[in-house]
């Protein structure tokens, strides 16, 4: 005898709450952790040293030979090192492979540059040393400490030290004493224009400032622009094919000019007479147009009841004057139908 399962309500609360619970829970731990399975995420977690981070941020690229093959995930200080973890996809990274952070744009994105070596495959959990292991000199951050460290500058005590070690070497032969009065000038020049440099420093950091504060727009312009000649250098042929085929239009139109110029030249003086003619007699247009619209009401009125003319004579036989005597009442005029005496 088959037996009967269960309604859904009937089972036991308890149980359906930790299947549930179990379902969802599991669910929250892939979603956490879906770029580690095969099918949604894939590739390998690999990890580099280096001896600063220099820009390089979370979700950039990593290219070989210039080829994206996968992105940062994170960064992180262990060691004095900053030791940089990234996966890669569809790519081969060996043991004895080289990483470096290298720039992307001028405006300082960065990526970072793996350079595959070794004939076995580099193990994820052991990084990539920091004797295979380059970080850039990012030059914007330099330029933003050089404006710091000018305005933290005493330029009248330097301008002070420099006459006094010119001074101090008074005695010493020509060349050394050449040099030292150079300084000195050049110091008296630094100290005379100390607010002009200072305010163009200051100028310069707010210029980095918002560079860096723009470079996720100014790298998107780039590549924008870089998509637009791709497709343009794509499409090259086609452009060279519409230029010459208007090269040739232009050709033959000039042709059709030249072999009808006999025929044109008089068409064009009869149809700048033509011209000539409207323009003077415009006013006389308009006036025409508009006393022209009545006659076209009233013509439409005549012929708008069917297939005759409908129209309407005022006074075509003279009116009777007197009483007609009609089914007993006296009216004046006599009705059609009626007969009888006006009195």
């Amino acid at each position: 005898m088959a037996r009967e399962s269960k309604p859904f309500r009937d089972r036991n609360p308890v149980t359906i709450g930790a299947i549930s619970l179990a379902v969802i829970v599991t669910l929250v731990f892939l979603a956490f952790n879906a770029q580690s399975l095969p099918f949604i995420g894939g590739g390998t977690v690999y990890k580099a040293q280096f001896s600063e981070a220099a820009g390089l941020k979370p979700d950039d690229p990593v290219r070989v030979a210039g080829v994206k093959v996968g992105k940062v995930e994170s960064l992180a200080l262990e060691h004095g090192a900053v030791t940089v973890q990234f996966r890669v996809k569809d790519a081969f990274v060996g043991d004895r492979s080289e990483a470096a952070i290298k720039i992307e744009t001028v405006l300082g994105a960065k990526y970072l540059a793996l350079v595959p070596r070794g004939g076995q495959e580099l193990d994820p959990d052991k990084p990539i040393p920091l004797e295979r292991t380059a970080a850039p000199y990012d030059v914007v951050e330099a330029f933003a400490d050089l404006s710091t460290t000018v305005e933290n500058i005493d330029t009248k005590q330097l301008a002070n030290s420099f006459e006094v070690l010119s001074q101090t070497f008074s005695e010493t032969p020509d060349e050394v004493r050449s040099s030292l009065q150079g300084l000195a000038r050049l110091s008296d020049t630094i100290a005379s224009r100390d607010a002009q440099l200072q305010q163009l420093l200051g100028a310069t950091r707010k210029v980095t400032d918002v560079l860096a504060d723009r470079n996720g727009e100014f790298t998107k312009l780039i590549v924008d622009s870089n998509t637009l000649l791709t497709e343009v250098q794509r499409r090259r042929q086609l452009i060279d094919s519409i230029l010459t085929n208007t090269q040739e239009l232009a050709t033959q139109l000039s042709g059709l000019v030249a072999d009808n110029r006999k025929a044109l030249t008089p068409t064009l003086r009869e149809l700048s007479i033509v011209t000539d003619l409207l323009e003077r007699n415009r006013s006389n247009l308009a006036e025409t147009v508009n006393k022209f619209a009545p006659y076209v009401r009233v013509f439409a009125n005549t012929l708008g009841n069917g297939r005759w003319f409908d129209s309407f004579v005022n006074d075509l036989i003279p009116t009777v004057l007197g009483s007609v005597v009609c089914g007993g009442a006296s009216q004046t005029p006599a009705p059609v139908g009626c007969s009888g005496e006006s009195g």
